[in-house]
């Protein structure tokens, strides 16, 4: 049995996950925003199922609740940073409200969990951290700007970290699905459209969204499956693409970057320091 930390839990996959490893047997302590959201699987599994209330954007409260999560459960194997959603609308229609609220949700919140866990599992011996990303940490939708920022930079953070951190035997994966079912677009943060946007790539992507045309491939149980299977994997590898939209859309884009990278080798190489002069 397994003791797992998991934020974001109220819907989506956070909640999906708490379902799927209580029935397999494991202890969860879930976090969320307002507590009412998980009462009906608190009913069925009892003491295996531990809420906590958390806003990630508050730096503080996140320190707390993971001290009081070690404290309650003494070791916990799996901590899966979840709690996210999306901001839609060109960059320049968000307010600097908008903008701040989602890094502050989907980056800085994540940073700072990570950031109060590490100690907890050096002092353990080790731990695995799951950083639920998106296709959308390796490629980029017109209108979704905001959210890329956030998922880029998380990445990024986590690639880092890991190295720092794997002396420790503490490991990373990223998961990066492509569209889901789940209640992310109804979720998301909206911008107040601007007309000069109209015409643009943005508006195309709002509209596909607004008529249900947006294509959704991924199955939320299976994404959810496929993260635990990976979480347990004895090595797993550091990012994990699911569904085959993320695979054709992030094999584009790396291939893409590959191509550019060899066509500018000359421009690349040009700017290095002449070892002969």
């Amino acid at each position: 049995m397994k003791t797992w930390l998991i934020t974001g839990t109220s819907t989506g996959l956070g909640r999906l996950l708490c379902e799927q490893l209580l029935e397999r047997g494991d202890r969860v302590i879930a976090t969320l925003r307002k507590q009412g959201a998980l009462d009906d699987l608190l009913a069925l599994h009892g003491d295996r199922l531990q809420t906590l209330t958390l806003d990630v954007t508050d730096t503080e409260a996140i320190t707390a609740v993971v001290s009081q999560a070690f404290e309650a459960a003494e070791r916990i194997d799996v901590i899966v940073s979840n709690a996210g959603y999306g901001l839609f609308g060109a960059a320049e229609e968000a307010s600097p409200e908008q903008i701040e609220r989602q890094l502050a949700t989907n980056l800085t919140g994540s940073i700072h969990l990570i950031r109060a866990v590490l100690p907890h599992l050096r002092a353990q011996g080790g731990g695995r951290i799951v950083q639920v990303s998106s296709e959308g940490g390796q490629i980029a939708y017109p209108g979704f700007s905001l959210y890329h920022a956030t998922k880029w930079g998380i990445e990024g953070f986590v690639e880092s970290v890991a190295k720092e951190v794997a002396p420790f035997a503490i490991d990373f994966v990223i998961i990066e699905p492509g569209p889901t079912a789940t209640h992310f677009a109804e979720g998301l943060d909206r911008t107040t459209p601007m007309a000069c946007y109209e015409d643009t790539p943005a508006a195309e992507v709002r509209r596909a969204l607004a008529s249900g045309a947006f294509v959704v491939k991924g199955d939320a149980g299976r994404t959810v499956e496929a993260l635990i299977h990976a979480a347990d994997m004895t090595h797993p590898p550091l990012r994990l693409a699911l569904g085959s939209t993320a695979y054709a859309s992030i094999s584009e884009a790396l291939a893409e970057r590959i191509r550019s990278l060899e066509e500018y080798r000359h421009v690349t190489f040009s700017a290095d320091i002449d070892a002969k002069a």
